[in-house]
């Protein structure tokens, strides 16, 4: 949608707390924050925030074994966020896809009704805005 910078002092609190929380794998809970921002939200980023939502849904399903929940949502992440590439928000849209496909790359490729496919945490997708918030708070271990 933009390749201009984003002002890092105008990144929403709770973008950036979903942010913390999808870095460290709670997925479940970063949902419900980027939900909680989605909910009341009506400008330009609003299907932007429902995908990383549904990214966030897509890999707690792949981490509990729920493979088919997380092969469904893979293709809506896309019709969410591509619109938003290259740049959004501080986030590399185009990158961040990549990992997050290279992370679901078996989910989406099996056609099995029950298949069990491993979580490679190496794989896992991370983000990182750029520019970084003021306190470097996506980045911030607790």
């Amino acid at each position: 949608m933009t390749d201009e910078p984003t002002d890092p002092e105008t990144y929403e609190p709770l973008y950036l707390s979903g942010i913390e929380k999808f870095n460290e794998c709670d997925y479940y809970e970063s949902h419900e924050v980027w939900e909680e921002l989605w909910t009341d939200y009506r400008g330009p980023s609003r299907k932007f925030y429902q995908g990383l939502i549904q990214a966030a849904v897509a890999l707690y399903h792949f981490g509990n074994g729920n493979i088919r929940g997380a092969r469904k949502l893979h293709g809506s992440v896309h019709g969410y966020l591509e619109a938003y590439a290259p740049y959004h928000l501080g986030l590399r849209v185009d990158r961040f896809l990549e990992s997050f496909d290279a992370c679901l790359k078996e989910v989406a490729a099996s056609t099995d009704d029950y298949p069990t496919i491993e979580l490679d945490p190496e794989l896992l997708p991370e983000i990182h805005l750029d520019p970084p918030p003021p306190d470097g708070r996506e980045d911030r271990d607790e």
